[in-house]
């Protein structure tokens, strides 16, 4: 079977290696579509390398079908559709307070252990989630990236009737507008880049760049000078925490979902004045996964339009360098079985 594995020096190769028998508890996924996701874009350029074993088969955005299943595996057969929640939480502890996707030991899969870029792929039967007969598959490989999205939106408290603001227009800030437009939330996205806010624009969603107008005093005429209830702060840029708790009406909150490698300057004062609350969020639980197979399965948001490119796995050194070539671009798929 063709399997990729990442070197180093924003290097993939594509190698042939055996397909293994699944072992205890374990079943073998014959991948059917493996999204890149920005993390596997960070692993590219290196970002990641002190964290990642090389050579490492990477990638967490996926669906497929399953090929064979262990012994003890009981809840899944030969031909069904799954994709993964790849959260490896088997070392969790009592100071965890039973939020398993993220206790202190927590492993994702695709990055700190093989991911979905290959052919065929084994992981252990408690990853997985259950499709229905007609899911499509190519959408389903947008379910994680668009259970992160649920996961904000749920834990946001967003409700019918609020308005949200959205920071950042790329795949994931889409995906949160998505979702939050489904709930019924007014939903405004904020996006610098020209292309990005066309293709907001084009699923259906209310989309301006800041750099055009002036984001504050938008926000207030559109919500009768309340501003926003929510605002999710997606662009993990420096212009982004500065307008975020402007946008903010009162007693808003503020969800973080870019990450923040490095310490930044925020206006506490803001958070006293308006008593504005800060929600962390970071990946999903298993409600989220639910809620986004069955948002893809009903297939009534326009999640085609999210997939940018679909290319052979084979090409998956030309898929890394066309996404640095092309920012504008959404989400790329690799067909794993080509």
């Amino acid at each position: 079977m063709k399997a990729t594995q990442y070197e180093g020096n924003k290097t993939f190769s594509v190698i042939e290696k055996e397909i293994e028998a699944p072992t205890k508890g374990e079943v073998r996924i014959k991948v059917a579509y493996s999204g890149v996701c920005g993390t596997d874009v960070h692993i590219y350029h290196g970002m990641m390398d002190k964290r990642v074993a090389m050579p490492l088969t990477i990638g967490h955005e996926m669906s497929g079908v399953i090929d064979a299943v262990g012994k003890g595996v009981t809840d899944y057969k030969v031909g069904d559709k799954v994709v993964v929640r790849p959260l490896d939480d088997r070392l969790v502890k009592d100071s965890d307070k039973g939020f398993n996707h993220i206790c202190e030991n927590l492993k994702f899969i695709g990055i700190d252990s093989p991911g979905s870029m290959q052919q065929y792929w084994n992981v252990p039967e408690f990853v997985l989630h259950k499709l229905r007969d007609e899911t499509d598959l190519k959408l389903a490989a947008l379910i994680e990236p668009l259970s992160v999205a649920t996961h904000d939106v749920r834990r946001s408290g967003l409700v019918a009737g609020e308005t949200a603001v959205v920071l950042g227009g790329g795949p994931i800030g889409l995906l949160v507008a998505m979702v939050a437009k489904e709930i019924g939330a007014n939903v405004i996205v904020s996006e610098v880049n020209e292309k990005r806010v066309s293709k907001a624009k084009s699923l259906g969603l209310h989309a301006v760049n800041p750099m055009k107008v002036d984001l504050v005093e938008y926000v207030k005429e559109q919500t009768d000078n309340r501003r926003a209830d929510v605002v999710f702060e997606v662009a993990g840029v420096q212009a982004a925490l500065d307008v975020m708790c402007e946008v903010a009406g009162i007693r808003g909150r503020i969800l973080m979902v870019a990450i923040h490698g490095q310490k930044k300057e925020v206006d506490l004062f803001k958070f006293f004045w308006k008593e504005l609350s800060l929600i962390g969020a970071r990946v999903y639980e298993k409600e989220d996964y639910e809620k986004s197979i069955a948002l893809i399965t009903a297939n009534e948001l326009p999640f085609e339009e999210m997939i940018t490119d679909v290319q052979p796995l084979s090409n998956i050194q030309k898929v890394f360098e066309n996404i640095d070539n092309n920012p504008d671009g959404m989400k790329v798929l690799m067909d794993c079985q080509l």
